[in-house]
């Protein structure tokens, strides 16, 4: 499965890093401690958070993530922004919560 598949399946807005969306999908983490991130996260995975700053980037750059999916109405910071677009890291955005982002994530296998 693709990114653009889940923006699809989930009705999700590209908020930055259009360019990545073409990207491998295998697994997905949540949480929103930076640190838990980095050691949690996997090369391909999604990550649901509510962090909205240039780290999430960072940290996703760094797992080689797939992309980051904002929940609750986030939405990236500016210098979160152009990180991503610079780095090519979709940053997603929902309205939805965590939990129902994960039961829609689960259910299409991811």
């Amino acid at each position: 499965m693709k990114v653009k598949d889940i923006i699809d399946a989930l009705n999700l807005k590209v908020s930055a890093g259009a360019t990545g969306v073409d990207g491998e999908v295998s697994g997905c983490y949540i949480g929103d401690l930076l640190s838990l991130a980095m050691s949690s996260l996997k090369e391909n995975n999604v990550w649901v958070t509510i962090q909205t700053n240039v780290n999430i980037v960072a940290v996703s750059v760094l797992v080689e993530g797939a992309c980051v999916i904002l929940c609750d109405g986030q939405e990236p910071d500016d210098a979160a922004k152009k990180k991503a677009d610079n780095e090519g890291v979709p940053i997603l955005s929902t309205e939805k919560t965590a939990y129902e982002v994960a039961a829609e994530l689960s259910r299409l296998g991811v």
